[in-house]
Formats: C-alpha cells, sequence, structure tokens
C-alpha cells in the first residue's frame, strides 16, 4: 500500500475516534472539534509515510498537541476579549446552571477536574479511550512503563479525590455528600 492509501485507510478507521476524542476534551465547544481534527489529520498527512501500522495512539498524541495549541490559543482571544471588554456577561448572556441541574455521575467528572492535565489524560486515555499501557505510552510519547507509573499515580490521586469528596450512595446512585451548614437558635 502506498503512503496515501495508508493515510487514506486510517483517515476512514479514525475519523470518528479522533473526533470523539477532541469533542471530550473541548466541553461542548462543538465548533471548534472540527477545525482542531482536521489540523490532526493535515499533522499525519504531512508524517503519512512514517504512520505505524496502528496509527490511532499516535493520532491521540498528536491530538494532544493539537488541542494543546488550540487551547493556548483561546486563551489569548479570551484575553484580548477581556481587554477590550467584549464578553458575555457585558452584555448580560452569562447562563447559570439551576442547583437541581446535577447529573448523577457529575461527581466523577469533578473529582477528576481536580487532578492534574496529566493525570486527566491519562485516565482519559485508558478510560474514554480505551487504550492498553502500550498504545497510552505512544500517545503520551513515552515508555511503557512510564505509562504504566503515570496511570498507577493517576488511578491512586483519583481514588484520594473521590475520597476527600465523601461520597455517599442512596437509591443506586453516588452522589457527593453536602453538608449544610447548621442552624443556630439565637434568642
Amino acid at each position: 500500500m502506498s503512503n496515501d492509501e495508508t493515510f487514506a485507510a486510517a483517515y476512514r478507521e479514525h475519523y470518528w475516534a479522533v473526533s470523539r476524542y477532541v469533542a471530550r476534551r473541548l466541553d461542548g465547544r462543538s465548533s471548534d472539534v472540527e477545525e482542531v481534527v482536521a489540523e490532526v489529520f493535515t499533522v499525519a498527512w504531512r508524517r503519512r509515510s512514517d504512520l505505524p501500522p496502528s496509527p490511532l495512539p499516535g493520532l491521540y498524541g498528536v491530538a494532544r498537541h493539537c488541542l494543546a495549541n488550540a487551547v493556548r490559543g483561546y486563551g489569548r482571544r479570551r484575553r484580548l476579549l477581556d481587554r477590550i471588554g467584549n464578553d458575555e456577561s457585558a452584555h448580560g448572556r452569562q447562563v447559570v446552571d439551576s442547583p437541581d441541574s446535577v447529573s448523577p455521575g457529575d461527581w466523577v467528572h469533578e473529582a477528576l477536574a481536580r487532578l492534574s492535565p496529566a493525570d486527566q489524560e491519562v485516565l482519559r486515555l485508558t478510560a474514554w479511550e480505551e487504550l492498553g499501557v502500550d498504545e497510552v505510552a505512544v500517545a503520551l510519547g513515552c515508555g511503557t512503563r512510564a505509562a504504566a507509573m503515570r496511570l498507577h499515580r493517576a488511578r491512586r490521586r483519583l481514588r484520594a479525590e473521590i475520597d476527600r469528596m465523601d461520597i455517599t450512595v442512596a437509591g443506586g446512585t453516588a452522589s457527593p455528600r453536602r453538608d449544610t451548614p447548621k442552624e443556630h437558635g439565637h434568642g
């Protein structure tokens, strides 16, 4: 198979997996997903002669770098908008969720969000993208033993965060226990 045919096969086979990978990390900014995915496959096209037989972990690695570039760009745009005063809150378009809009599994995302970006990524690669340790190593650009250690440590830190959140199980669903302040009587 030629390099072009290898690339075309990788594109057809892995486009949606890469799209899901990017979408999960852009937290609902769907308009930006296509732009980042296009950049991932542009890089892959340029490197098509180096595509391995199983290109998905490598594509995830490229996607990590493209996402980092995109996030830096969003930060620069956000700072510019803040400087010129053209943000959403200045125009009254700020949206606030109601207190009862919490989904049953939100506590997992909350615990994950408390971890470092590196810990979040290694956990997402294994849970969301269903990669094995060897594939995680390729996506992260490190050795297999380093990937295994990163995963072990990230799981341990996630467990510690969940323990700190004091999760309670009621009615078959888990949620963080939110202690309400006790009322003090006056009089």
